[in-house]
């Protein structure tokens, strides 16, 4: 008998985050993630929503509106330097730098462009100001366990770097 997605079944599945103007995939999960139906808030609830009901091999497309996630773009978030003002570690396309604000609270900026005079960091959502498709295909479905009810997802749920790099 198959399993369907329902309240407190454990779903394994992957995921593309695809933008929607250009076709482009933005993100691409291959390591399976896992998550509780009704007990987790990992996922948004449109998405679980598009899941309930769902079998493994069902792959569905969900419509997000990346500005009410994340809300709209902030260009004040966006700075350009001098390259050398920026320690050499930092000096790498993609490179996440933390940096606080006057009061104290982190916020991750990334490295978005360089060149051999100037070095550009962006402290928006990568998806920030975009609409994106979220494709998602169900790998497993099973009944949770209590201890995964409770907390939500897979029990050692981590993966090791070597499964990581082995896969």
């Amino acid at each position: 008998m198959t399993e369907i997605i329902q309240r407190d079944k454990l779903v394994e599945l992957t995921y593309k985050t695809i933008d929607k103007k250009s076709g482009e995939v933005l993100t691409f999960i291959e390591y399976p993630i896992a998550y509780v139906q009704g007990a987790s808030s990992v996922l948004s609830f449109e998405v679980t929503d598009e899941l309930e009901g769902k079998a493994v091999g069902d792959v569905i497309e969900v419509p997000i509106d990346c500005n009410l996630l994340y809300g709209p773009r902030d260009e004040n978030l966006v700075f350009t330097d001098r390259i050398e003002n920026v320690p050499e570690e930092y000096r790498e396309i993609g490179m996440t730098i933390t940096m606080e604000n006057e009061k104290g609270e982190p916020k991750n900026f990334i490295v978005t462009r360089m060149d051999d005079k100037t070095l550009t960091v962006d402290g928006n959502n990568p998806l920030c100001g975009r609409e994106v498709i979220f494709r998602l295909e169900v790998l497993s479905v099973r009944d949770a366990t209590e201890e995964e009810i409770a907390i939500g997802g897979k029990v050692g749920d981590d993966p090791s770097l070597e499964e990581i790099l082995n896969n």
